[in-house]
Order: structure tokens, then sequence, then C-alpha cells
């Protein structure tokens, strides 16, 4: 069931006050819950990595790879990828012209 059919079963069975699905919607919305926990415990890593990353590039003197900001932060390559691909990606610029992408700072 997509999260999105959760929370609307969520939502119709707390505004139509049907009592006897009380069950189904405990059960619904720990499951929100725990999807809920993990993208928070994912959210506050990256937000962790933010920082080191950064501060990886800005000791660069040249364009780095996502495996060369990992040898030096120790961090895991593919969270760093995603993290300047997906959250950091308007303070990074990425160039795709190499063989492998290559990163720096804005």
């Amino acid at each position: 069931m997509k999260k999105a059919s959760m929370e609307t079963l969520v939502n119709y069975i707390d505004s139509h006050n049907l009592t006897d699905l009380f069950t189904i919607k405990d059960e619904l919305t720990a499951e929100l819950s725990k999807g809920k926990a993990k993208a928070d415990a994912n959210r506050a890593l990256y937000d962790e990595y933010h920082n080191k990353v950064i501060e990886a590039l800005r000791k660069a003197s040249a364009p780095v790879t996502a495996q060369e900001i990992a040898n030096e932060t120790r961090l895991a390559r593919g969270k760093i990828v995603y993290g300047l691909t997906n959250y950091w990606k308007s303070e990074v610029i990425r160039d795709d012209s190499g063989k492998t992408a290559t990163y720096r700072l804005a």
C-alpha cells in the first residue's frame, strides 16, 4: 500500500468516527510513523554528512570525484553521490564531461 493511500485511509477513519476500524487505523498509523522515523534519521544523517562533504570540496584545489571525497571523509561514496545530486545540488557544480563525474563548489 502506498503511503498516500494509508494517510488517506487514516484521515477517512478519523473524520467519519468509525470506531470499529480503530485497530486498522492504529496499525496504519504505526506503519506511517515507522516510515517517518526512517526518513527523519536519513535526513539527520545527510545533515551530518553535509558539513564534511562541503569541507572536503572547499579543501580541494581542483574538481574531485565522489570517491575522492569518500576517501577524504571516510563516508560511503553512494551516500555522498546521493547527497550531492539531491540535497546539495545547489551548492555544487557537477561536471560529467570526463570518464567519472567530478564536483566542485558552486
